[in-house]
């Protein structure tokens, strides 16, 4: 059964540079970015936490939108979910192929053309060779990027980059799909045809959690909500609920501004 279980997880990025408490520093310490202290294994060093101590438990079926200002820790959360960072305390449990759909970089070479690149990302997300190759087609037709297939992705802009890997991510079938609200690939009528895609890709997926400033996205594809500041998660609940208190702090904050 797909599941996510984390358990007082906690992500500290270390700031070489700093010596001491600078003006910068206590800032990072607010409400924008993680919270400034010193290295948990006792080395003296100076580190941002990202997360601190979070703990959530997701089953198969569950919907959750991660609300927050920017640096409230939604990415890193994400990117913690994907593996792709180790927390520095806590433990992960993730029962469930992860499909990552928030970095358009990953598994990607820029060196390599788009078809080599379909193959990377493909591998990437726990695909073998042979089903790659399978879908090969499917993908390519469905980038609307023709001949520039065969170019290095270094040449592409970032919406053509974007709708490469939106077209691999979205191949799969997924238990656990990670997505923040930055899905635009392009024109209008791309962006239509990639939104049909992603409504019936959700729908195949055990698990969701999407990190968006959009109440409409959330609204539209969680159940429930996680609040998030400083790294933390202050609370989880159902959707109107957590908007409502996030609202209420937006406000608050405009107020003492």
């Amino acid at each position: 059964m797909v599941s996510i279980e984390l358990s007082n997880v906690s992500v500290a990025f270390p700031v070489f540079s700093a010596t001491h408490r600078s003006l910068k520093m206590s800032l990072l310490g607010g409400r924008t970015g993680g919270t400034v202290g010193t290295d948990a294994t006792g080395a003296g060093g100076t580190v941002v936490r990202a997360l601190d101590q979070v703990s959530l438990r997701l089953q198969h079926g569950d919907r959750l939108g991660l609300v927050g200002h920017n640096g409230a820790g939604k990415t890193t959360l994400l990117r913690v979910l994907a593996r792709i960072y180790e927390p520095a305390v806590g433990s992960v449990q993730i029962q469930g192929d992860v499909a990552p759909l928030f970095d358009v970089n990953l598994g990607m070479d820029m060196d390599a053309t788009g078809y080599d690149n379909i193959l990377f990302r493909g591998l990437f997300l726990g695909l073998t060779k042979r089903q790659v190759e399978a879908r090969m087609q499917e993908i390519a037709e469905f980038t609307e990027l023709g001949q520039f297939l065969d170019m290095p992705i270094r040449t592409y802009s970032n919406g053509m980059r974007l709708r490469l890997a939106f077209a691999v991510s979205t191949s799969i079938d997924p238990e656990i799909l990670l997505l923040d609200e930055g899905i635009g690939a392009g024109d209008a009528a791309f962006l239509v045809k990639a939104k049909t895609r992603l409504r019936a890709f959700a729908e195949r997926a055990g698990i969701i959690v999407l990190a968006s400033h959009s109440s409409y996205l959330i609204r539209e594809m969680c159940d429930q909500a996680a609040l998030m500041e400083q790294g933390r998660i202050l609370a989880v609940g159902g959707v109107e609920e957590i908007l409502e208190q996030y609202q209420a702090r937006v406000d608050g904050q405009l107020v003492g501004a």
